[in-house]
């Protein structure tokens, strides 16, 4: 699992995130999460390392809001 920023445009990314994101309801942006997931992990497909992905997610501290 690569753990070092491999972004080529990092901030480019996220604003299409957030763009995704906009106008949506609640529901429908948990589906838009569950669905960019679901590609992405396609696009590795090794299972270990989603496994390891997964685990290092859930291990992440969490911050206050």
């Amino acid at each position: 699992m690569n753990t070092t920023l491999h972004f080529q445009d990092a901030d480019a990314f996220y604003e299409q995130l957030l763009d995704a994101h906009a106008g949506l309801s609640r529901d429908d942006s948990e589906l838009l999460n569950a669905r960019l997931i679901l590609l992405l992990a396609n696009q590795i497909g090794d299972a270990g390392v989603l496994k390891a992905c997964v685990a290092a997610a859930r291990d992440m501290p969490v911050t206050p809001a």
